[in-house]
């Protein structure tokens, strides 16, 4: 019973740190959101976290810094067992991998559905000739450009292919990496809780 207690406190504190990091995140957005104490607070209490996620993967795309997100995956899985600890005062390995994996799964379905409304918008932006100086049309370019080369690199080598077809390529990979991804890992996380 007193196990019980203390995972049910120690899933509420990782749910309400998870929350708090989020809230961080999201005012990182805003730069002209003002420095006051509250803030300052927020930073402090959830920064150090965020800045291990980042020294450790360092997941950029252009200008866009995705490590905070497997620092918020980390922190669900944890949440998770902590909660199934609490609700059956014991916990199996196998749930614990199927959690894992399914929390892994998260970050990468919504990584790869990212990739591919990204690389939507680009192809949209093509076919529609559109202005590709605005801003939003530059911040589309900045994230897609990376995502582009690595894939077709990956694809076709050193050999150089159209733009349309290297959108469409990369565009195709990501869409069966996610349904694919989508299938086995689903596969797995059942098979894992039937164990």
């Amino acid at each position: 019973m007193k196990i019980q207690l203390i995972f049910r406190l120690l899933a509420g504190f990782l749910s309400l740190y998870s929350l708090l990091i989020v809230i961080r995140i999201m005012l990182t957005w805003f730069s002209h959101v003002p420095s006051a104490k509250p803030v300052e607070i927020l930073a402090r209490i959830t920064d150090p976290y965020l800045n291990w996620w980042r020294g450790k993967l360092g997941l950029r795309i252009g200008f866009l810094d995705l490590s905070p997100l497997a620092g918020i995956v980390a922190l669900s899985a944890a949440q998770t067992v902590c909660s199934l600890i609490a609700r059956q005062g014991k916990i199996n390995l196998m749930i614990i991998f199927a959690v894992c994996l399914s929390a892994l799964w998260s970050a990468v379905s919504f990584l790869l559905v990212f990739c591919i409304i990204i690389l939507v918008l680009r192809i949209i932006g093509y076919f529609t000739n559109a202005n590709i100086y605005s801003p939003f049309w530059k911040v589309v370019d900045a994230v897609s450009r990376p995502l582009l080369y690595r894939v077709n690199r990956i694809i076709f080598g050193k050999r150089i292919v159209g733009y349309k077809t290297g959108i469409i390529s990369a565009l195709a990979v990501f869409a069966a990496l996610w349904i694919g991804g989508r299938f086995a890992v689903g596969y797995a996380t059942g098979l894992l809780l039937r164990m």
